[in-house]
């Protein structure tokens, strides 16, 4: 049985990967849509939409970041899930209310569950180096 926190951070993985497929419209249209599409919110849902927003809002800067921390990868060859799951992770390390080891296992989980098999052990990669650079780790 998973716990609400990890339901919702694979939703909110879930919302981001529809919203930068469909062209990154407003964040509320993909959620609404989503929404619409299970008959009713699913469990973990609003902390998820809360998550993709911010991931979303935090773009410019977590971009960046990650393109610093991920030595030798341009951001447009990261697969759009990893891609994603680094932004999730950023925006909830940006949070600052769960501890940061937490949130790095839970992004590697992510990948284990949603990316291909090299996925974990970049995402852990690029999550330490970027929490080490801000003294997250």
């Amino acid at each position: 049985m998973q716990r609400p926190e990890t339901k919702a951070r694979a939703r909110a993985l879930q919302l981001l990967y529809a919203w930068e497929l469909s062209g990154e419209p407003s964040i509320e249209a993909v959620v609404a849509r989503v929404a619409a599409s299970y008959g009713c919110r699913p469990e973990g849902y609003d902390r998820g939409a809360d998550l993709a927003a911010k991931a979303i809002a935090g773009r410019p800067e977590f971009d960046r970041r990650i393109k610093e921390a991920a030595e030798h990868w341009r951001l447009e060859r990261v697969g759009v899930v990893e891609r994603n799951i680094l932004r999730l992770a950023l925006a909830e390390l940006d949070e600052a209310s769960t501890p940061s080891r937490v949130v790095i296992d839970e992004a590697v989980k992510l990948a284990h569950w949603f990316a291909g098999a090299r996925a974990p052990a970049f995402i852990n990669g690029v999550l330490d180096a970027v929490a080490r650079e801000t003294g997250a780790l």
